[in-house]
């Protein structure tokens, strides 16, 4: 360390710790990659490393009860206005100063230790579990829900579509300006970086908006009171209160692969693709999780190469192949003759296999494949948490 301050004085305004914190994810990213648990980690050049942590309470201090206040740098002599209002506040451990180039903006995220109780579950909880949605997660409607009784429908908003336009046209509008080559030595022009900022904000633009809605939807399917005209217009697609969410497994990463080379269908499949992410299947399914695993609920996850929620008939069982088109949008059974719409026959499959009532499928779920979000295992290799212990001083 004293010899990279010798290289680098600018860094002897810094705390030591908050360098050795930054070796300490090296570290870190080493051991989950000798573990097997990621790929080998990859040089990073300074342009897109731009931060530092203190690992602990050492050189900087918060003034705030979770709603505004102030930040200040003791090292840097600085103190900096907060606005907003967190969930939920408790004694601030570490502090993590980011520079995102996108925004051309300095963000601190600060880890609070908070005492929370430990979900209870069965027997120790409050909740009936007879409350038990299902829901299947499509592009043309972004959620249907299925509790036994009703359908819900929550629409896709589709956050891409509405600024595409513009999107397009400043991304047009940068490519004939100078772009950055590192390897050539070539500088972006000031047009170029005016050109960038403008992209990259009305991209940004697009995913708060639909973060924003994702949890506005979540928060409606909790039961939680709406605030805002938005949470008004989600809550009254769904109202109620689930203590049990049904839904299927879905590798979101392999459904958005490219198309194969020489394959027909790029086009198709680039928007498919689009449209998928546009929803944010992945992102949903990570809310809902841990929302109901906050109050005791359980998320029963289905075996989707198993069960073929699209493809089977609620009433008899049969699996149809044809009904795996994404152009098939309403199902016919040839068995029974039973008739529905698409997004709705799956949510009805996957309700009735959560409560072993489903045809053509067994009744017990750990033998068919079901997982819990209760049954989760994982594997640690060290964690940030470690930074707030003594290090060593120079």
């Amino acid at each position: 360390m004293p010899d990279f301050k010798k290289c680098w004085p600018e860094y002897k305004e810094l705390y030591s710790t908050s360098l050795q914190a930054t070796l300490k994810r090296v570290d870190l990213a080493y051991n989950r990659f000798f573990q097997g648990l990621s790929e080998i980690p990859k040089y990073k050049p300074i342009r897109k490393y731009s931060g530092w942590t203190y690992p602990s309470k050492a050189g900087w201090k918060v003034n705030t009860d979770g709603k505004n206040g102030t930040l200040t740098l003791n090292d840097l002599g600085i103190t900096i206005k907060m606005r907003g209002q967190t969930k939920s506040w408790g004694t601030p451990t570490t502090l993590t100063i980011t520079y995102k180039p996108s925004v051309n903006a300095w963000y601190a995220s600060i880890t609070v230790k908070i005492e929370s109780q430990t979900a209870k579950y069965g027997s120790g909880s409050d909740l009936t579990y007879e409350k038990i949605v299902a829901y299947d997660l499509g592009t043309e409607t972004a959620i249907t829900a299925f509790n036994g009784r009703e359908f819900e429908e929550i629409a896709n908003q589709r956050f891409t579509k509405t600024l595409e336009s513009k999107v397009k046209a400043a991304g047009k509008e940068k490519r004939s300006k100078q772009a950055p080559n590192f390897k050539k030595g070539i500088k972006a022009s000031k047009r170029w970086k005016k050109a960038n900022k403008k992209e990259s904000k009305l991209k940004r633009k697009v995913g708060l908006a639909r973060k924003d809605w994702q949890h506005v939807l979540m928060q409606s399917l909790m039961g939680e009171t709406p605030k805002t005209a938005l949470h008004r217009k989600v809550t009254s697609d769904l109202s109620s209160r689930y203590d049990i969410g049904v839904t299927e497994k879905l590798n979101t990463k392999g459904m958005t692969l490219k198309a194969k080379k020489g394959s027909k269908r790029k086009k198709q499949k680039a928007g498919l693709n689009k449209a998928i992410l546009d929803v944010g299947f992945g992102t949903l399914n990570k809310m809902l999780t841990y929302k109901i695993e906050l109050k005791g609920g359980i998320v029963l996850q289905l075996p989707t190469r198993q069960l073929k929620p699209s493809q089977r008939c609620p009433e008899c069982g049969k699996v149809h192949k044809s009904w795996a088109e994404l152009s098939n949008r309403y199902h016919v059974c040839d068995a029974c003759g039973f008739e529905f719409d698409r997004d709705k026959t799956s949510a009805m499959v996957m309700f009735n296999a959560a409560n072993g009532k489903q045809p053509g499928y067994g009744t017990d779920l750990d033998k068919r494949g079901f997982s819990s979000s209760t049954s989760k295992t994982s594997k640690h290799t060290g964690s940030m948490r470690q930074l707030g212990q003594k290090l060593p001083q120079e």
